[in-house]
């Protein structure tokens, strides 16, 4: 990671009111966010890009947390 980019992190959650405060919180805070609603979006995304930090829902429909 290059010394003056921000840490990202990929929050996944299948609950829009979620995603909408922890991307506001966090983008807001110099993060760069990206947002999956499901396991395998999640998973999908990885492959493009490793974020440094997962948030995600323990508990969705299909593939869970």
């Amino acid at each position: 990671m290059a010394k003056d980019s921000a840490p990202t992190i990929l929050i996944v959650d299948d609950t829009p009111a979620n995603l909408s405060v922890l991307v506001d919180t966090l983008s807001e805070s110099g993060y760069k966010v990206m947002v999956a609603e499901d396991g395998e979006d999640a998973l999908a995304q990885t492959t493009h890009t490793k974020p440094d930090l997962i948030l995600l829902d323990v508990m969705m429909p299909g593939m869970d947390g």
